[in-house]
């Protein structure tokens, strides 16, 4: 761990790949370090069928393809990968310190894309819910569930994306909202309103039974009313979003928002050569999407390179160009 690498990144999803893949035609050279066992952040791990919408020259793709898609576009290059590997401390010198849980590395600068932290599903919160193994909280292999009853439960765009794509396989489609709106996008609660999809809102869960570590029934109740009904299924889905930990970002130093870093227009954080990219990084006026992180990457990894080089333009020649 002691080679000392240009660009080191600070988390291995969608952006940390992207940021990886620009600072290769930078000619740095590159390290990603990544506390998951494997590559690709949420949408490979949460929701690797699920339809993403966001992604420019690309009508639709699921989380898995985008992984593989960016995963594909880093491959001809040679990057050091550190997976399983939590980042504890990052001390700025001559050179930044990276220590993590298993080692020190470092590095002329550090581009933080961790996205909003570590993550784990929010459980669903009825006692018998760990009982039972069809109770999921997110998807592989959707075509294992054809032909079956399946609930969906939530109201954002993953609750409202995996119910359609169920629609299309499955012997009957349920979700459950605890509000009478959902929080998705217009375009797919649209679609949703238009399938065969069976909607209940507004409900939350109530009560589950099953047996042999199977559940059979959910009992649902109706918000602000003692109704209830009772739903059978197969397997259960729940996606009531995810719970995030910076783990000990605020010991680093760097200036802070909501737990989110402050950058300037740079991608620059308060720390010198250290620069954050996509959901875990703070400006004005910040867009929340995969498509925004893209963007930033190259503005960090310009402006990085600078950094390592005062005398090189931060603006290289596009791509078309090169």
């Amino acid at each position: 761990m002691t080679d000392i690498y240009d660009i080191t990144i600070i988390g291995g999803g969608p952006v940390g790949l992207f940021t990886a893949f620009y600072a290769h035609l930078r000619h740095a050279k590159v390290k990603i370090i990544d506390s998951l066992p494997q590559l690709g952040g949420q949408p490979a791990i949460l929701y690797p069928e699920k339809t993403i919408l966001d992604i420019p020259a690309h009508r639709q793709l699921t989380g898995q393809e985008l992984t593989e898609h960016l995963l594909d576009q880093l491959k001809s290059f040679n990057t050091t990968i550190c997976l399983n590997e939590t980042v504890i401390d990052v001390k700025t010198d001559e050179v930044i310190e990276i220590t993590t849980n298993k080692g020190t590395h470092i590095s002329r600068t550090v581009i933080i894309a961790m996205g909003g932290g570590a993550f784990k599903p929010r459980p669903l919160d009825i006692e018998e819910a760990d009982q039972f193994t069809n109770i999921h909280y997110h998807v592989t292999n959707i075509q294992q569930y054809a032909d079956q009853d399946i609930i969906i439960l939530g109201g954002g765009d993953s609750a409202v994306d995996w119910s359609l794509a169920f629609d299309k396989i499955a012997k009957n489609t349920t979700i459950v909202h605890r509000r009478e709106a959902f929080r998705a996008l217009e375009h797919s609660v649209a679609d949703l309103e238009a399938s065969d999809v069976k909607i209940l809102t507004p409900y939350i869960p109530h009560q589950l039974s099953g047996q042999e570590g199977l559940g059979k029934e959910l009992t649902i109740k109706k918000v602000k009313s003692e109704e209830t009904l009772t739903l059978p299924f197969d397997h259960l889905f729940v996606n009531y979003g995810f719970k995030s930990s910076i783990g000990t970002l605020k010991e680093w130093g760097l200036e802070l928002k909501r737990n989110r870093i402050i950058v300037n227009q740079k991608q620059e954080t308060s720390l010198s050569g250290i620069y954050a990219v996509g959901d875990c990084c703070f400006y004005e006026g910040k867009v929340d999407l995969i498509a925004t992180g893209f963007g930033e990457a190259p503005t960090a990894v310009n402006n990085a390179m600078h950094f390592i080089n005062p005398t090189e333009r931060v603006q290289p020649k596009h791509s078309t160009s090169f």
